[in-house]
């Protein structure tokens, strides 16, 4: 069904508008499949209005076919989903926005489009702070983020082994955005695993050791990659002893939980999580101690300002100054924050450029994976590199949330009253264009 050009009406309590993305060629995602749209119109009445697009993973005519209008105008639409940040240009008076907004660190670039929402008497609710009793993240693409990361990094370690004469397995292994879908990928590094499995990597980079940081969606994804070569997992104390008989047939994998990487700043003091998660200034990264027999460094966790790094300049500077050539050569830095909890993140890259070399003597980047240094892989949107299965997984949890959203009456003026799944109220960053009670803390960021 089109309307070409010209809009429809129903009421729009039981309308939900679906934005074109358009941050870049790359984003082909949808928060909410065609098979979901036509579930969510049969169980509850709910109709979607899309706007058009040529490079969306799944075409106009699927929808059309779920029963959805495509057309420019959102304007039925009460509640309009999205994926990335929208343009500050396409944002409607009074009307309730979803999608992942990238404010609640106070993210510079992004405090215009916060202030315009503001100006607009809009409702945010961000996919990032929906979240059960625990904290815990209940809609989310990390899981791809760390399948993509993952093929990204050893696509990259490849090419830096291949740049200085080494040639291994990994040398034909491809970006995710080469491959057909995940099993694609999946069926292709089996292939590599064997290759390891039965003829073995060079002498020097045995023990061919890989750490990850943190244990949650996106580390798990990350793990399922790598897990489909022949890899035996150790615990950070055994690291050492590696050395003393290593295989060469073997990849070891080391997964750092938070009470590896910090330490209390008082003496003595025992590790807390409950307190690292409220007071981490009380806290200092102790992360560096662990770096000198990594090949790759897989960086998975959530960070913001309060916590201490995982790695600094200085540490990578030190590093170099001990050893002309560390074995350290590629950091996957999946979690992609700007000098972040790896400081040398300098920028994020994309899936047609996505690695530089950071050289930590000159305190320089370069484009690529050649020249002095070790190369970072920070593609930020990493799971438009999946965008089908991405957006079906995605979906599935998202069209759970859905009929919730729509039900509510967000032209209500007191936000305590509004009835939604505590869940949902959780991610109100903005009700009627101000911050919600959580979310105040923002205002220093205007």
């Amino acid at each position: 069904m089109t309307t070409d050009g010209v809009s429809w009406v129903y009421h729009t309590s039981t309308t939900l508008g679906i934005r074109r993305e358009d941050k870049n060629h790359w984003e082909q995602r949808v928060p909410l499949t065609p098979e979901h749209i036509l579930q969510l119109q049969k169980k509850h009445g709910i109709k979607t209005v899309i706007q058009p697009s040529t490079i969306r993973v799944f075409p106009d005519t699927d929808y059309q076919k779920a029963g959805a209008y495509v057309q420019e105008s959102l304007s039925p639409s009460s509640v309009v989903f999205a994926v990335k940040e929208i343009p500050v240009q396409y944002f409607e008076k009074g009307k309730t926005y979803v999608f992942f907004s990238h404010t609640i660190k106070g993210q510079e670039h992004n405090m215009p489009m916060l202030n315009k929402m503001m100006d607009m008497g809009c409702t945010l609710i961000d996919y990032e702070r929906i979240v059960d009793a625990k904290g815990k993240r209940l809609v989310f693409f990390g899981r791809y983020a760390g399948l993509a990361g993952m093929v990204d990094t050893l696509w990259t370690f490849g090419r830096r082994l291949h740049s200085e004469h080494i040639d291994t397995p990994f040398n034909a292994i491809k970006q995710t955005i080469h491959y057909k879908d995940l099993a694609d990928i999946k069926k292709h590094l089996a292939v590599v695993g064997k290759e390891i499995k039965t003829e073995g990597l060079p002498p020097s980079l045995t023990p061919l050791i890989i750490g990850f940081t943190g244990y949650g969606h996106v580390s798990i994804g990350a793990q399922e990659i790598l897990d489909i070569l022949p890899v035996k997992e150790i615990q950070p104390k055994d690291i050492e002893s590696i050395f003393e008989n290593p295989s060469n047939k073997v990849i070891y994998k080391v997964v750092f939980k938070e009470e590896h990487m910090v330490e209390p700043t008082t003496a003595g003091k025992k590790f807390d999580l409950q307190e690292y998660y409220t007071h981490p200034e009380r806290y200092r990264s102790t992360f560096e101690q662990y770096i000198p027999p990594f090949s790759i460094l897989m960086n998975c966790i959530f960070w913001s300002a309060q916590y201490p790094r995982l790695l600094t300049k200085e540490n990578i500077k030190n590093l170099f100054k001990i050893k002309e050539k560390p074995r350290l050569k590629v950091v996957g830095d999946i979690s992609a924050d700007i000098n972040g909890a790896i400081e040398f993140t300098e920028k994020t890259t994309s899936p047609d450029d996505p690695v530089f070399v950071y050289d930590p003597i000159t305190d320089t980047i370069t484009d690529g994976y050649d020249g002095e240094g070790i190369v970072v892989m920070a593609v930020d949107n990493l799971p438009c590199e999946l965008p089908k299965e991405s957006s079906e997984s995605f979906s599935e949890i998202l069209s759970r949330f859905v009929p919730g959203i729509m039900n509510a009456d967000f032209t209500a003026s007191d936000f305590e009253k509004i009835a939604l799944p505590a869940e949902i109220k959780n991610a109100v960053i903005l009700y009627r264009g101000k911050l919600t009670p959580s979310y105040q803390y923002i205002n220093k960021y205007l």
